[in-house]
């Protein structure tokens, strides 16, 4: 209760001051639970949907809507969006670092739309890395078994000076691919290598800092069947994923409540797969933060922040868009204020952000939360928000080659080919929520607490699918395109309830737990000619109980053995059974500085599945059980 986090409201807080159902991942958690990827992290956080597509692909979500291209959902590296406007939702298999580089994720569960923007609409996860001078001297890791083939990573840190340390880092691994639930291979096997640096400078009042990445992946994906007799696809195929992003913060603080911050950053991604897509990304950020009290109950954030986000995308098989490039640009403005009503008691938060963007215009996101805290061991808050989910080029620009129907709605037409087209529309706008908090939080003891929060959202202008016209293509060979075309026809409904526990019977055992429970209703009043498992459908994509416990045992300072129990019930519009996982991780130092470990994953079964890609018709997989081992070197 008593770890900081800075990302419900922009600056530090305790957990137990923050009126928002927040968890954080620690560095321990991760090196405890034997993650290899920040996806597979986030599985440690109540309310939040991981499910594993392919050896590079996942779906990410929290509290519902899940898929391939989750887009109700904001993250951030270090304060950087990493949300891809282009497809509305995170890539993972871009997005990584040196998994002992993290100094913590910060995940909130709900919109923080008034403190974040557009896109932060069902939860916010801040993956914040470590400063550079908590990262001095040298780290070597290496390893490999079944599925983890192969990692290497080394880091140096040094100082240019005392106010001036950095680091540099790289990193490598190949994957193995995983078998399709035919039995065959997915030709999904990856290979990263991966570098950056950090350079932090002190003076005076003033913190500046530098820090940059690049990346190559190398991947692959199998489509299996025909689209259709008119498009024929390869059964499978390799692409590769280039780029890398540089960053520049400034923080100037005068007193524990004034501080003003300006952060710029650019990125750019080169992505290539076939027959799916070719598209290039560039995107350039500015961000302006003052913080400052106003008389003696009142403390006041406002901030500006414009984005450019350029993309150009080659025409494919199955994507194309027109125009094939565009320039989008986003301009916000955000006010909070926190008034003490009752001080050390009961704060009122009142905020609200103004985003405008090209898609739907001006949005209008605010929020009201309210803290009371009576004593050390309770904590109450309750929260009212509005978010919105802006459109993004794929529903505006896009052509995807769907599937195979065979018939047409209200025809008799089946003698030729019919090739179902999802088709963009400009007519489309902004998703829209209504979210009611309600969260409590109570700590036993130093060392046992638990954190609870409940919700119901209220979504509407949700999207949906109808079909158009059919129409005669004389090609050859001779067939009918059915246009799909995007609408905002349909609405839902979820609630739920998350609960988390942390308690430490002994000085050497740690027991974490956490519970989510999620019901979902959606309903549209056109013809869904293809569920959308991000909208219409998501009402059966997403499980409605996860229960997670995580037991960490210190033997002495030389042996721990972690072990990672999970239970996800079943998903209906796959056909996807519930599952029960367990991951252990033991880990031996024969000396300070260095450390072997052994790692288990899915070891209860041979395999299993999770999920099933949307829109990209790639064959689904069955998750492998795995070992792999490794060791440290720090000096």
């Amino acid at each position: 209760m008593n770890i900081k986090v800075t990302t419900a409201s922009r600056r530090p807080q305790k957990i137990s001051e923050v009126p928002s159902a927040i968890f954080v991942i620690t560095q321990d958690d991760i090196r405890r639970s034997g993650a290899t990827s920040i996806p597979e992290a986030l599985r440690m956080a109540p309310g939040v949907e991981v499910a594993r597509i392919g050896t590079d692909k996942w779906a990410v979500s929290i509290r519902g809507f899940n898929g391939r291209f989750s887009n109700k959902l904001q993250v951030m590296m270090d304060g950087r969006s990493i949300y891809n406007p282009l497809f509305s939702g995170v890539q993972w298999e871009l997005e990584d670092t040196l998994m002992e580089d993290i100094e913590r994720i910060e995940v909130i569960r709900g919109p923080n739309a008034a403190v974040w923007g557009a896109n932060a609409v069902n939860g916010v996860i801040n993956i914040i890395t470590k400063k550079a001078a908590d990262t001095q001297g040298t780290l070597l890791s290496a390893g490999g078994g079944s599925f983890e083939q192969g990692f290497v990573g080394a880091r140096y840190g040094g100082k240019i000076n005392e106010e001036t340390p950095f680091r540099v880092y790289a990193k490598g691994f190949t994957r193995d691919h995983m078998n399709t639930t035919s039995g065959g291979s997915a030709n999904d096997n990856w290979h990263n290598a991966r570098g950056g640096f950090r350079l932090d400078h002190s003076r005076g009042i003033d913190q500046f800092t530098w820090q940059g990445d690049i990346f190559y992946n190398s991947i692959g994906n199998a489509t299996g069947q025909p689209l259709s007799p008119v498009i024929t696809l390869p059964g499978t195929s390799r692409g590769h994923s280039e780029g890398g992003n540089i960053r520049f913060r400034w923080d100037r603080t005068y007193s524990e409540k004034s501080a003003i911050m300006l952060q710029t950053y650019y990125d750019r991604v080169d992505y290539r797969l076939l027959p799916a897509t070719i598209y290039k990304t560039e995107s350039f950020d500015i961000d302006f933060q003052h913080r400052f009290p106003l008389f003696e109950r009142h403390d006041l954030t406002w901030g500006l922040n414009y984005r450019l986000y350029h993309n150009k995308v080659s025409d494919a098989e199955l994507i194309s868009f027109n125009p094939r490039q565009q320039t989008n640009h986003l301009a916000s403005v955000y006010v909070r204020d926190e008034i003490t009503l009752i001080p050390e008691h009961l704060r009122l938060n009142l905020g609200t952000r103004l985003d405008h963007n090209d898609f739907s215009g001006l949005e209008i996101q605010p929020n009201a939360r309210l803290m009371w805290t009576p004593d050390t061991q309770n904590s109450v808050w309750v929260a009212v928000s509005r978010a919105v989910r802006t459109p993004s080029r794929s529903e505006n620009d896009v052509l995807l080659n769907v599937r195979t129907v065979n018939a047409i709605p209200g025809t008799s037409i089946l003698p030729l080919p019919i090739l179902a087209q999802v088709m963009g529309s400009s007519n489309f706008t902004s998703e829209k929520m209504l979210a009611y908090e309600l969260g409590y939080r109570h700590q036993f003891s130093p060392h046992a607490s638990v954190d609870m929060a409940t919700f119901y959202n209220d979504y509407s202008q949700l999207r949906s699918f109808s079909p158009g016209f059919p129409l005669f293509q004389p090609g050859l060979p001779p067939h009918f395109t059915l246009p799909i075309g995007f609408n905002n026809n349909a609405s839902g409904q979820t609630y739920g309830v998350e609960i988390s526990a942390d308690w430490k019977p002994h000085e050497k055992w740690r027991l974490q737990g956490n519970y989510s429970y999620l019901h979902m209703r959606t309903q549209t009043n056109t013809v869904i000619a293809q569920p959308d498992p991000g909208a219409g459908a998501a009402d059966r994509v997403n499980p409605q109980h996860q229960i997670s416990l995580r037991s960490n045992y210190d033997f002495s300072d030389r042996i721990q053995l972690n072990l990672w129990l999970r239970y996800v019930s079943k998903v209906d519009l796959y056909n996807i059974p519930g599952y029960v996982t367990l991951d252990t991780k033991f880990v031996f130092r024969p000396r300070k500085n260095i450390e072997l470990f052994l790692v288990g994953q899915n070891l209860l079964s041979q395999n299993h599945r999770e999920f099933v890609t949307d829109f990209i018709p790639s064959l689904p997989t069955h998750i492998p059980r795995g070992v792999y081992a490794g060791a440290e070197w720090r000096f």
